[in-house]
């Protein structure tokens, strides 16, 4: 059983500069016990990305190391996409929906958090300017929130945090790793939820959320 997870890692499938089998590997030396693989796709690349990570996939988990989920994060995709997309993700094999929310850092189309909660994502990564209406949405949904460890992007997560904690909705730690430096350590995933705010508690909650989503969702 997986210990501590990273629920949101590029290859270079996307635009990360690691091939999935470097990726599993570093990721277990920095003490992670699992990974969902969530490169970028639109339309356009849909199926190539999900057909390679699943393939990355099915090859680790014949070794039994590092618990591992195909995933894909839709990214700018326009709102009224949202449900088709999500749709075609999940009947192409996707194990783990991801949205690129809206964050501060990026000009995100206004309404593609609630679009993304609402088409049924499991995941809304970094939704720095998300609502209290729509982080009440996600909790009823069970849709995870994001406190996200990557620059720019975690200039929202106290935000994030407290519409999540007033909404009761999940949140989990998402890396957003495009390189071996993003990959954090167990601690040094703490060090950001702390940082985001959360307490020593909302912190092992978190923790263990990511874990049986990514349980929940390999082999899905």
């Amino acid at each position: 059983m997986p210990g501590v997870v990273d629920l949101h890692c590029h290859t270079y499938h996307s635009d990360g500069v690691l091939g999935p089998a470097e990726f599993f590997r570093r990721a277990e030396v920095a003490g992670l016990e699992g990974v969902a693989l969530t490169d970028h796709a639109d339309a356009s690349n849909i199926e190539r990305v999900i057909e390679a990570l699943r393939a990355a996939c099915e090859s680790e988990r014949k070794y039994g190391v590092l618990a591992c989920a195909a995933g894909i994060e839709l990214t700018h995709v326009r709102p009224g996409e949202m449900p088709v997309l999500i749709e075609r993700a999940r009947k192409l094999g996707a194990e783990f929906v991801v949205v690129h929310g809206e964050t501060p850092a990026e000009p995100v189309q206004p309404g593609t958090n609630r679009a993304a909660i609402e088409a049924g994502c499991d995941y809304l990564a970094h939704p720095g300017e998300i609502t209290l209406e729509d982080a009440k949405l996600a909790a009823e949904r069970g849709v995870i929130l994001e406190i996200s460890g990557r620059r720019g992007h975690n200039a929202a997560n106290d935000h994030v945090a407290a519409m999540a904690r007033e909404a009761g909705a999940g949140m989990v730690y998402g890396g957003d790793c495009h390189e071996p430096g993003d990959i954090r350590t167990p601690e040094g995933q703490r060090e950001v939820l702390a940082a985001a705010g959360l307490s020593g508690e909302e912190i092992d909650k978190a923790q263990t959320a990511a874990r049986e989503a990514l349980l929940g969702a390999q082999g899905a």
